[in-house]
């Protein structure tokens, strides 16, 4: 079924009779050609791709829970390309620009919508840097403007400008960045893959690596034991369980980070806006609620909760910025398992294991990444080469020595 404002109209007038499931709810059959461990954005985008790019049959996508019930479904919606490294940009770029097609070419209303996304600066330190990354974007077809700060307040008065500790100076907007419905996402690329005949298997937890002469064979799940030619893993926060189930450690750590909405406001934030003088980010959805993050709770954890302190501390960050917060009642909040890299860049690459493939270490940039992430993937694993934009990601690049540092803080995961 296409879907269509037309359709839209005539549902509404034959009492929404007409409406069929989105995808099947097939049953696991014995062996694939290619399996894909982890059915959120990641590999449902990977099993799009597979199919619809590279003519890849007899896919199934293995998902231990629900579609949409684990990260891509529980973030602050953000996209963006407004990095610096080239390890990074080009890839965020593609994705960016994949992003931009995404609704017409998967035929469903994910809501994509570039409402721009402006970086404060507070330092003349940081409009230097500001200004570096700019030019880094503008060099690889993204686009980046920096502002003074009437240029700020022409487009966010209500700012506090002359806060003595964090004074706003200026800012680096991003145009073409903004927000997109994260579980919109999950269902357009699941709908989309099934189309095109890829399996999406829910409630089926793998729980174990058939490999044999260091090649994978296939994998054991609570429904049975599944045999597959190639095998790719995109489980994000459960990255290091589940690749320790085929004996391989990874440069991940897991952390938790928190999002929150408020209560329901008229119209007053038009894009996204991130504070310079601490980690806070806030958009307004289009049902009126502000959503914004900030810092991982910094231990390690596999909860999909959080903790009081990290509350404070984002809730501090966003009222030195918009002292108007301090009258919005808060609504709720969730958390999402990050992987957590040692450089704070993400993985796509062929492990040591014949035929076994990862997909990792996003830390905050998974779901942006969501377009490129699974088409580079899905290059990878068609072809054994990896995509021009996705050489830099790398499992061994710590041996090597060409880490992706943007932030420069070095190997310790929960700085970046």
């Amino acid at each position: 079924m296409g879907y269509s404002g037309l359709r839209v109209i005539y549902e509404a007038l034959t009492g929404h009779k007409g409406w069929k499931p989105a995808w099947r709810d097939p049953a696991p059959q014995s062996e694939y050609d290619i399996v894909i461990v982890g059915g959120g954005g990641h590999g449902l985008a990977t099993a799009y791709y597979l199919a619809r790019e590279f003519g890849q049959a007899r896919i199934a996508v293995l998902e231990k829970g629900w579609i949409g019930g684990g990260n891509v479904g529980r973030n602050t919606t953000i996209i963006r390309s407004n990095y610096l490294l080239d390890g990074n940009e080009p890839f965020y770029e593609l994705s960016l620009r994949l992003w931009e097609g995404l609704e017409q070419e998967l035929n469903f209303n994910a809501m994509v919508s570039q409402r721009g996304i402006l970086n404060l600066v507070h330092t003349d330190a940081q409009r230097d840097a500001a200004r570096r990354r700019g030019n880094a974007m503008i060099l690889n077809g993204s686009d980046a403007e920096l502002l003074d700060q009437d240029g700020v307040r022409a487009l966010y008065p209500f700012l506090n400008f002359d806060d003595a500790r964090f004074p706003i100076k200026g800012g680096l907007l991003h145009r073409r960045g903004g927000t997109v419905r994260h579980d919109g996402v999950a269902w357009g690329y699941a709908r989309a893959a099934d189309r095109r005949g890829v399996d999406i298997i829910q409630n089926c937890e793998v729980t174990g690596f058939r490999i044999e002469n260091g090649r994978v064979r296939g994998v054991e799940t609570s429904r049975g034991y599944i045999g597959a030619g190639k095998v790719g893993v995109a489980v994000a926060g459960s990255s290091s369980r589940v690749m320790q189930k085929a004996g391989l450690r990874l440069p991940i750590e897991s952390h938790v980070l928190q999002a929150f909405v408020s209560e329901g406001l008229k119209p007053l934030i038009p894009g996204v806006i991130t504070f310079g003088a601490g980690h806070f980010y806030c958009s307004q959805s289009d049902k009126g609620g502000l959503v914004f993050g900030g810092d991982i709770d910094m231990y390690n954890s596999y909860a999909q909760r959080g903790n009081l302190p990290v509350i404070e501390d984002v809730l501090e960050g966003g009222m030195a910025l918009i002292p108007a917060l301090g009258r919005v009642r808060l609504l709720r909040a969730w958390g999402g398992i990050m992987d957590m890299s040692m450089d704070g860049s993400p993985f796509i690459d062929r492990t040591g294991i014949e035929g076994l493939y990862f997909n990792g270490g996003w830390c905050y940039g998974g779901f942006k990444a969501t377009p490129a992430s699974g088409f580079c993937f899905a290059h990878l694993m068609a072809t054994d080469r990896p995509h021009a934009v996705a050489g830099a990601y790398r499992l061994d690049r710590f041996r090597s020595g060409h880490m992706i540092d943007e932030k420069g803080q070095g190997a310790q995961p929960n700085l970046h």
